[in-house]
């Protein structure tokens, strides 16, 4: 980390606790254990993309050549199945624009799976958890290949209040099949 990066994350917290007072204070207290570390992180990868929020919030891979969209596919289901979490959906984007421009388009689908039960006990933990939902993954063609992105669940679990268990547990079973779901399938392991 450099000086610059440190002076302004000091001058960012002092900001905040001079700002917001009590209120600060009392609710670092109900965060997740390592939610600072966690929030660090992604301040690190928004100053890193000169400001990109969504290159802050979210995972990325890039697919290893010879990986084919059907492998990727082949190892969401796989990984899917092996979780118990269920594929709701699909955006063929590309084939959409192709369809309206009557040109070839870059290949671009969203992939959208859930998990019910999770979903609604984290919902009523907190409503607005809703607009997370379904979790998703995306295969986004780009000049040097195929890329898999999806959102950075590491905030669900580390960043936000405590979950309450059993919440906490099933929770970090999401993450973890996601994650898998975008590291396997980046690499075309089935």
């Amino acid at each position: 980390m450099n000086v610059s990066t440190l002076f302004s994350r000091s001058l960012l917290m002092l900001a905040a606790v001079v700002l917001t007072g009590c209120g600060t204070i009392g609710t670092l207290g109900k965060l997740e254990d390592g939610a600072g570390a966690e929030a660090s992180k992604m301040w690190d990868r928004w100053v890193e993309s000169g400001g990109d929020i969504a290159v802050a919030t979210t995972w990325e891979r890039k697919v290893k050549a010879g990986v084919t969209v059907n492998d990727i596919e082949q190892v969401f289901a796989q990984v899917s199945t092996e979780h118990n979490m269920k594929s709701v959906g699909e955006l063929p984007l590309s084939k959409e624009l192709e369809a309206r421009t009557g040109k070839k388009q870059k290949f671009l689908k969203v992939y959208s799976y859930c998990t019910p039960t999770t979903a609604r006990t984290m919902v009523d933990f907190s409503p607005n958890m809703a607009a997370y939902l379904p979790c998703r993954l995306t295969v986004v063609e780009r000049d040097d290949g195929l890329w898999i992105y999806t959102l950075n669940m590491d905030m669900m679990v580390k960043m936000g209040r405590k979950l309450p268990s059993p919440l906490k547990e099933e929770a970090w079973k999401v993450r973890e099949t996601i994650y898998q779901m975008l590291d396997r399938g980046a690499k075309g392991e089935f």
